[in-house]
């Protein structure tokens, strides 16, 4: 029976793994990352409303005695 000949093995499996990282390195130089996502700049609008202006009386809750 013929003995396998493995003394190509090493160049071959060498240049697989060579070509595949090549590959892999093109893919991902492709891909596109977009950068962090931020929130739109919205400016808040501060809406008036009618007790903003005004003083209101705190009223205690029921439950308190009164002094």
């Amino acid at each position: 029976m013929p003995q396998l000949d493995t003394s190509t093995w090493f160049i071959t499996i060498l240049s697989m793994i060579l070509t595949l990282f090549v590959i892999m390195q093109m893919k991902i130089s492709k891909h596109v990352y977009y950068s962090n996502p931020e929130p739109a700049s919205m400016k808040s609008l501060k809406q008036t409303t009618p007790w903003d202006t005004k003083w209101t009386k705190i009223c205690l809750p029921h439950s308190l005695p009164l002094r």
